[in-house]
C-alpha cells in the first residue's frame, strides 16, 4: 500500500484540477445572476463557521489534525463552487434562486457535518466523490421540500443539520469499523483544546447562520443567542452531574453547547416569547448529553461508527427542533382550523422526507465509496495524517 500511494496522491491532485476545470466550463454555460440580494456580512459569517468553526471542531483526533483542518478547507472551497452551480441550475429550471451565494455556503454545513461522521476513514478521492453526491442530493431534497411540501426557504435550509447528520451516519455504516479502543481513535488535551476552539467559533457565529434566510432577522438572532446561552450552561451542569467524579467532560461541552442553536433554528424568527427559546435551548442540551449516554450502546448493534458524535450534536437536536417547529405551527393555526390540516401534514412530512432522503442516498453513496476504483483505505491506516501530509518531527 505505501509504495502505491505516491501515484495515488498525484491522482488526487489531477482530480482536483479536473474538478476545477469542470466548474469553470459549467459556469461559462450555466452562469446566471443568483445574487440580487447578496450580502457579504452574511457570507462572511457563514464562511467563518465553515473554515474556522468546523475546521477546528474536527481536530480532536490526535493523529489526524492536519487532515481535519486541511481537508475541511479543501472540501469547503470545492463544495461551495458546486453549490453555486446547483443554484444556477435552480435558476434555469425554476427561474428563481433558492438562496444565492450565502445559501450555497450554508448548504456546505450538511457536508462538513457528514464528514464528521466518517472522519479519518476515507481518502481524499472518496471524500470528493461524497461531497459532490451529497450536495446534489441535498439540493434535490430542498427543491422537493419547497415546491412539493411547501416548506419555506428558511425551514428547508435548516434541514441542513438533519440531512448532514443522517447522510453521514448512513455512509459510515457502509465503511469498515475501527477497533473499539483504537489508540489512534483518541484525543489529547491539545487536540481537545483545538476542537473546543472550533466550538467557540461556531457558538459565536450561529445566530448569524440562523438569521440569514429568516423573515424576522433581529428576532431570530435574539432567540438564537438565548437558546445558545442556556444550552451551554446546561451542558456544564449536566456534564458535572453525570460523570462519576463530578468533573466537566470536554466532549459534553463541545457538543451540547451548540445543540440549542441547532434546535432553535427552525422557529427562531417566529418564537415571540424569550422563555420558549430558553426552554428549547435547555431541552436541546439535555437531549444531546443524555442521548449520548443512553443511546451510545445502540450504535455498535447498528454497525455505525460516529467519529464526531454528529448524531448527538446535530441529528437529535435537529429532530427536536423540527418537532418544535411543527408544534409551534399547530398552535398558531388551531384557532382557525379545528382539526389537523393539509398544511400540518406537509410540515410533518418535510423533516421526515429529509431524513429518509439522507439515509437512502447516504447508504447508496457508502456502497459506491467501497468500489476498488476509489481505493478505500484499510482499517490499519485510519486516522493518520502521514498518509497525506508532509510531517516534521519537533
Amino acid at each position: 500500500m505505501p509504495s502505491t500511494y505516491p501515484n495515488f496522491r498525484h491522482s488526487v491532485a489531477w482530480l482536483i484540477l479536473l474538478m476545477e476545470a469542470v466548474f469553470i466550463v459549467l459556469s461559462y454555460f450555466f452562469a446566471s445572476d443568483v445574487d440580487a440580494g447578496f450580502s457579504y456580512p452574511d457570507l462572511q459569517a457563514v464562511s467563518h463557521m465553515l473554515v474556522f468553526g468546523f475546521g477546528f471542531f474536527l481536530t480532536f483526533l490526535k493523529r489526524y489534525s492536519f487532515s481535519s483542518t486541511g481537508f475541511s478547507f479543501l472540501i469547503v472551497i470545492l463544495g461551495v463552487q458546486c453549490s453555486i452551480l446547483m443554484e444556477n441550475v435552480s435558476v434555469l429550471l425554476t427561474e428563481q434562486s433558492l438562496s444565492g451565494t450565502s445559501g450555497a455556503a450554508m448548504s456546505m454545513v450538511a457536508v462538513v457535518i457528514s464528514i464528521g461522521a466518517v472522519l479519518g476513514k476515507m481518502n481524499p478521492i472518496q471524500t470528493i466523490a461524497m461531497i459532490v453526491v451529497e450536495i446534489v442530493a441535498f439540493y434535490v431534497s430542498r427543491w422537493i421540500n419547497i415546491y412539493l411540501l411547501q416548506a419555506s426557504g428558511h425551514v428547508s435550509m435548516m434541514h441542513v443539520h438533519l440531512f448532514g447528520a443522517y447522510f453521514g451516519l448512513a455512509v459510515s455504516s457502509r465503511l469498515s469499523e475501527p477497533p473499539p479502543r483504537s489508540e489512534k481513535n483518541a484525543s489529547t488535551p491539545r487536540s481537545d483544546l483545538l476542537s473546543m476552539l472550533g466550538t467557540l467559533f461556531l457558538w459565536v457565529f450561529w445566530p448569524s447562520f440562523n438569521s440569514v434566510l429568516a423573515m424576522e432577522r433581529n428576532r431570530a438572532i435574539f432567540n438564537t443567542c438565548l437558546a445558545l446561552a442556556v444550552s451551554a450552561v446546561t451542558a456544564f451542569a449536566l456534564s458535572a452531574l453525570i460523570t462519576k467524579d463530578g468533573k466537566f467532560r470536554m466532549t459534553h461541552i463541545r457538543s451540547a453547547a451548540l445543540a440549542g442553536g441547532v434546535t432553535i433554528g427552525y422557529a427562531a424568527d417566529s418564537i415571540e416569547h424569550p422563555w420558549i427559546a430558553m426552554l428549547l435551548g435547555l431541552l436541546a442540551s439535555a437531549i444531546s448529553i443524555l442521548g449520548s449516554s443512553c443511546l451510545q450502546t445502540c450504535l455498535p448493534t447498528l454497525k455505525t461508527h460516529d467519529a464526531s458524535a454528529v448524531h448527538f450534536t446535530f441529528g437529535l437536536p435537529a429532530v427536536f427542533g423540527a418537532l418544535a417547529e411543527v408544534v409551534s405551527y399547530v398552535m398558531k393555526i388551531q384557532t382557525t382550523l379545528p382539526s389537523i390540516s393539509y398544511e400540518v401534514i406537509l410540515s410533518v412530512g418535510a423533516p421526515c422526507f429529509t431524513i429518509s432522503a439522507a439515509l437512502i442516498t447516504g447508504l447508496i453513496t457508502g456502497l459506491i465509496l467501497n468500489f476498488k476504483l476509489l481505493k478505500p483505505i484499510p482499517v490499519s491506516k485510519y486516522f493518520e495524517d502521514q498518509m497525506y501530509w508532509e510531517l516534521f518531527e519537533a
